[in-house]
Order: structure tokens, then sequence, then C-alpha cells
């Protein structure tokens, strides 16, 4: 059996949610149609995929210590835009989405600086135009970015069922 073949949820209806909620909660005076579906994209990867899927690349994020094992202190993969933007992604899930759950532990200012970094060497590194547009904008962005996803974590904690059951009035 596959992912999506147990998942209660598939990739497209995970990026249509993340994508509508990233929508209501962020400054769209100061983001761009692209760059919010990129944001949605990586928040929707995460949520689909297990942190143990030997199969999907990357696989979600255990967290800032496995970002730092895996992309700090090996560097063997610091030639390849793929890896970078992975190491970069996985920085902005943890320290934007999930920074309520990691603040105490980890030093998030240093790891976002990171994941911003990682970005910036994906643009790089970048053959395709389009996507090394993109991951330079998410480099020079990776703050404000931060703060979207982190008030979408908010907005969504905050609401008690998202799915109401067969009983409650929508």
């Amino acid at each position: 059996m596959t992912g999506p073949d147990w998942l209660a949820v598939n990739e497209t209806q995970a990026l249509r949610f993340f994508f509508e909620r990233l929508r209501d909660v962020a400054d769209l005076e100061r983001a761009t149609e692209a760059e919010l579906l990129y944001n949605a994209s990586v928040l929707a990867h995460f949520a689909t995929t297990s942190t143990m899927s030997p199969d999907v690349f990357p696989a979600s994020p255990t967290g800032l210590t496995a970002v730092l094992d895996l992309f700090v202190l090996d560097r063997s993969q610091h030639a390849d835009p793929q890896i970078m933007e992975a190491a970069a992604s996985q920085c902005l899930v943890l320290t934007g989405f999930f920074q309520d759950q990691l603040r105490r532990r980890h030093n998030l200012h240093w790891f976002a600086a990171l994941g911003a970094d990682f970005y910036d060497q994906a643009a790089h590194l970048g053959t395709d135009r389009h996507r090394a547009k993109m991951m330079g904008t998410m480099a020079s962005r990776f703050q404000f970015w931060r703060e979207q996803q982190h008030r979408l974590a908010h907005e969504l904690r905050d609401l008690p069922f998202l799915i109401k059951g067969p009983n409650q009035v929508m």
C-alpha cells in the first residue's frame, strides 16, 4: 500500500487547502500569487509526506536537528539545487509554521538565515530560469513567508474543527 492509497486527503486537496488558507491570512499586498502557490505547495507536500517516506523527496522533516545533520554537517550535496531547495523548504516550514513548538529548543533566527542561504544557493545553482528566480525570491523574502506560515499555523490552531461531523451544521 502506498501513501496516497491510505491518506484521507490527496496532494491536490492538500494544496487547495493550504493555498486557500494561506491566501486568507497572508499579506496579499506584499505577496505574488506565484509565491503564495509555492508556499502552499511546500506546506501541502510536507503535510502529505511521511518523515520516513523512502520514495518521496524530500521527506517531511523530523526537526531542525535533522536539518543540521543532513544539510549543514554533510556538505557533500551542496552543489545540487534540488537538495538546497529541500533544505530551505524544511527550514521554512520548521521555523515558520512550527516555530511555536521549536522556539525554546533552537535558535530559529539562525536556522531561518540558513534557510534563506539555502534558497539563495538553489537560485544560483539552478538551470531552470523560472525556478531559479523563485528560489531567489524565496531567499530574499524568507522572513516574510516565515511570518505568513506562522500566522497560518495560529489561524488553524484557533479553529476548533475544520471538518464538521454528520450532525453538525456547517
